[in-house]
């Protein structure tokens, strides 16, 4: 399954890369796909995943925010 986010606060491809690879290290996740461009993130699993695991992971990336799309 694919979720989609909006994250907010990224302007680099260093940010991106900080968001990935937070959201990449929580359980379950398989796939995390991000776009500075438009401020998006997909995150592909097998099962849900709480948003609250996904919120900690961008707040551990950085000052970024994040919002279910």
């Amino acid at each position: 399954m694919e979720t989609k986010y909006t994250v907010s606060g990224m302007t680099c491809q260093h940010c991106v890369a900080h968001v990935t690879e937070e959201v990449s290290a929580v359980a379950g996740v398989d796939q995390v796909s991000v776009s500075l461009d438009d401020g998006s993130m997909a995150v592909t699993s097998a099962a849900p995943i709480a948003f609250d695991a996904i919120k900690a992971a961008v707040d551990e990336a950085g000052d970024y925010t994040v919002a279910p799309a």
